[in-house]
């Protein structure tokens, strides 16, 4: 179990380097949502549920809802699609 764990803690620290080197919003809020998840599998595995059901609602779903919601607001999201478009 503690290969597990440490596997997961060294996911988190990949996350945390690839987030703040990000270039792209899109992927930088991609890895935040996957930071969070695996930290409430960490959380799960330190046994206590209630922070690990909390980490994944507001840290993966909440936090990241709005930061799509934010993107979309100033129309980030939309010049992503029509460079994907351009190129086809």
């Amino acid at each position: 179990m503690t290969v597990f764990t440490d596997i997961l803690l060294l996911f988190l620290v990949v996350c945390a380097i690839a987030v703040s080197l990000s270039k792209k919003l899109m992927n930088a809020i991609l890895i935040f949502m996957s930071y969070s998840l695996v930290m409430s599998i960490i959380w799960i595995l330190l046994e206590s549920p209630d922070l690990a059901i909390t980490e994944a609602a507001v840290g993966a779903g909440i936090t990241s809802v709005l930061f799509f919601v934010t993107l979309k607001k100033i129309h980030a999201i939309e010049q992503f699609e029509e460079v994907e478009e351009d190129h086809e």
